[in-house]
């Protein structure tokens, strides 16, 4: 059967503040079942440590996209020329209880991974990164990854929990789901409790590269540097917004002064063409935290370069 490749609602059919508040404003679809990349929200916040709201990410998240447009004009990227996209909704989680939640979580990306369906999810806090490495593990195998933070997110417990927004990693380490020497992590920062706070990543493998590192710079030659390290398998894209300086991105619950900019951040995502993406995700947006909408509008802008760099995809001339 041929794929339908859906269009995102113009704004000359129907004004950009009207219409259905579907990602891009595309179609909505009841599953992944014939399409190449799905957006999926997954609006869970019982994770976090600090500040919640991050549940209302992908709503808040969806409602800024409608001012984007189906055409990259700096890459020329045609995403919806190419493959077949939709928004399928959200994922129905148990915000009374975190652990059942997680296995909601999984069993959603579970289904969605079996149309050979690349999910672009809409978080939600970091928490769900686990849950969805679990599933593509089970696809798989292990996957290299591309982290964006301003936190490793590699804590061994938080107030004696083994999971919650600062623990997905450790986690993913224990249970054999990311090939740690293919993993790489961007924009950390901040103050900690020891030095380990981002040693402990770098002795399994990872790059760790901290934002001091960042400033001032171009990070196009990391990302040369990174698709050497990370290509020849499956990659995982992880994306928290409080990588980038609470000056453009303030709308989140743990945010640290002197992040990533909003054209590193492109840098980072453009500079993942090429590689095998098998899911990517845009976490830690929390509206409560956005009077502007600045921080959705930015993470909408985000996951649509995420789109825009899935294999397929096509560059116009």
């Amino acid at each position: 059967m041929e794929k339908i490749h859906h269009q995102p609602l113009g704004g000359n059919k129907m004004p950009r503040f009207g219409g259905p508040a579907t990602m891009m404003r595309l179609p909505a679809m009841p599953s992944a079942k014939g399409l190449d990349a799905a957006f999926v929200g997954v609006p869970f916040d019982i994770g976090t440590s600090n500040r919640s709201g991050a549940r209302f990410g992908p709503r808040q998240i969806r409602a800024e996209s409608c001012l984007i447009r189906p055409y990259n004009m700096a890459t020329r990227a045609a995403p919806f020329d190419s493959l077949s996209v939709a928004d399928i909704g959200d994922v129905a989680i148990n915000t009374f209880n975190l652990e059942k939640s997680m296995a909601i979580i999984e069993a959603a990306y579970d289904e969605i991974l079996s149309h050979n369906c690349i999910p672009l999810t809409i978080g939600g806090d970091h928490t769900i990164a686990l849950p969805i490495l679990r599933a593509l593990k089970k696809k798989y195998g292990p996957v290299g990854m591309v982290h964006v933070d301003a936190h490793a997110d590699i804590n061994d417990n938080m107030f004696g929990e083994k999971i919650a927004h600062g623990t997905p990693f450790r986690r993913a380490v224990e249970e054999g789901l990311l090939d740690g020497k293919r993993v790489v992590q961007i924009g950390l920062r901040g103050t900690g409790y020891e030095a380990e706070d981002f040693d402990w990543p770098r002795s399994q493998g990872f790059r760790v590269v901290q934002a001091e590192e960042c400033w001032y710079k171009s990070l196009t030659p990391l990302m040369a540097e990174v698709r050497e390290q990370v290509k020849g398998g499956p990659v995982y894209l992880s994306f928290d917004i409080d990588g980038l300086d609470p000056s453009c991105a303030p709308g989140t619950g743990t945010p640290e002064i002197g992040g990533l900019t909003t054209i590193q951040g492109m840098e980072i995502i453009r500079g993942c063409q090429g590689l095998q993406l098998v899911g990517c995700d845009l976490v830690e947006v929390a509206p409560p935290y956005d009077p502007s909408g600045n921080t959705s509008l930015l993470a909408s802008n985000l996951l649509f370069e995420m789109l825009c760099v899935l294999p397929g995809v096509k560059y116009r001339n």
